[in-house]
């Protein structure tokens, strides 16, 4: 392209020619122009626009006038290879816009997209390992593996001593103890999980605690001879809190001594040695080794009272039901299969329900709904709901000729064999009555043996006035 075909607008940029008509040089060759304005020139670091003609010149000589913008993928100038182009230019390649945004962003991201797989795996397969270790081990076993460890510094004293979830044996306590301390990603679950406790279940696990050798020289140092008070362990355990696990108690420390008493473990106590030899110790020789002022408890005032109290309860109960005893009129059974005899030589007759059977034996009982301030023979309550009952619904009475009448007290009437009885009414009760009251519904049923007994004596006592 010749420079005088180059010039400058007004603001300094520079222009091309607008190109009107096709144009040719004296060769015959068409020249190139364009009408683009550029600021400045700015080349992409792999495309390169540029014009061509697509069609070639028509054979009556005319040239086609129009002219297309195309892209051509040319590499950068400063990596091209030292290559001569040959002659004629070859058809350039035409690559969309949308294919160069493609190609920019499909770049092969290499080693960056393994490293970050293998590294998430590697981070699932550690975490893996981390949680299978877990097993039996509970968050409550680890706080008291750990705590028991820094009261005595000894694991068999742990595994003897504390009580976990399960029984462990010595090498999986020391096993998790070492993974505790030296794996990075089971100690990391293990604490997670033991902040999650609850407060009062750590509280538990900590008072569970063993008592360290420095505990136990504080509590040889109360006698055992006269038995200390809550107040002295509480002295004791204030005095040296410091030294005290702070899960300590008066309570505790007062059980631990007496435990540690039993055993013979204070300081004062002196253990009797038993004879040996040829002489064999008899059950008389050991009956003088004992000394029985040790055996003798203090009493305690506390308990005493509780004692005497309990006693007087249970006294006044039996005293209650002694009282009541000449009152029991009724006799409550329940309804079974079996079928038992119904009748004995006390039972004049039975209002048989569907639960419960009442066993009358007195010549007159009460029927109704028994509550806190009244009571009655019948209470109708056991048979089933009875809210409708009231609480002296009726009474049911013996003459002397033999023969029951139940009379109606209530606010509702009983059926007597689907006759209504109202208050204040009364109807005689044969054998096999059905008796309806509120919804409940019983059969009478009589003593037909007893009752003619009754008969005949009431029989001889009007023949001999």
């Amino acid at each position: 392209m010749n420079s005088g075909n180059l010039s400058h607008n007004t603001d300094g940029f520079l222009s091309l020619p607008t190109m009107e008509s096709p144009n040719t040089d004296s060769s015959g060759t068409k020249r190139r122009s364009s009408s683009r304005t550029i600021k400045r020139r700015k080349f992409d670091d792999e495309l390169v626009e540029t014009t061509f003609n697509l069609q070639p010149p028509s054979s009556s000589g005319k040239s086609n006038a129009r002219s297309r913008t195309v892209s051509v993928s040319v590499p950068p100038p400063d990596i091209l290879p030292p290559a001569t182009i040959p002659s004629p230019l070859p058809a350039p390649t035409i690559v969309p816009q949308s294919d160069r945004i493609n190609r920019r962003s499909n770049r092969p991201t290499g080693s960056n997209g393994s490293g970050r797989k293998s590294k998430k795996n590697k981070n699932h397969a550690h975490s893996i390992n981390a949680t299978k270790d877990l097993g039996r081990w509970k968050p409550t076993d680890d706080l008291a593996l750990i705590t028991g460890v820094q009261q005595t510094n000894d694991l068999r004293m742990v595994h003897r001593g504390t009580k976990f979830s399960c029984r462990f044996t010595l090498q999986e306590i020391q096993q998790r103890w070492y993974a505790l301390l030296y794996d990075s990603a089971v100690s990391r679950v293990a604490v997670q999980a033991m902040r999650n406790l609850h407060p009062e279940l750590i509280a538990s696990v900590q008072a569970r605690t063993l008592y360290s050798k420095t505990e136990e020289d504080l509590l040889g140092t109360i006698k055992s001879t006269p038995q200390p008070m809550l107040e002295t362990f509480q002295k004791l355990l204030e005095t040296n809190a410091q030294t005290f696990y702070p899960a300590r108690t008066a309570k505790a420390l007062m059980a631990h001594w007496q435990l540690m008493k039993q055993y013979h473990l204070l300081p004062d106590q002196t253990v009797q040695q038993l004879p040996r030899g040829e002489h064999v110790l008899n059950f008389s020789d050991a009956e003088d080794l004992i000394n029985d002022a040790e055996l003798v408890d203090q009493k305690d005032e506390m308990i005493d009272t509780e004692l005497a109290m309990a006693d007087r309860k249970n006294k006044r109960e039996i005293r209650v039901i002694e009282n009541e005893l000449g009152r029991w009129q009724v006799l409550v059974d329940s309804v079974t299969g079996a079928n038992p005899p119904d009748f004995d030589n006390q039972t004049l007759a039975i209002l048989r329900g569907r639960l419960v059977r009442y066993l009358m034996r007195s010549r007159e009982i009460t029927v109704g709904r028994s509550t806190k301030d009244h009571s009655v023979d019948v209470d109708l309550t056991l048979e089933g709901p009875s809210w409708k009952v009231s609480r002296r619904q009726g009474t049911i009475r013996l003459r002397n000729n033999g023969d029951f009448f139940l009379s109606s007290e209530g606010k509702r009437p009983i059926f007597v064999d689907s006759r209504p009885i109202l208050a204040g009414n009364k109807i005689k009760l044969n054998n096999n009555s059905v008796i309806e009251i509120a919804g409940l519904r019983f059969i009478f049923l009589v003593n037909q043996d007893l009752i003619s007994v009754i008969r005949q004596e009431a029989a001889k006592l009007n023949l001999n006035p």
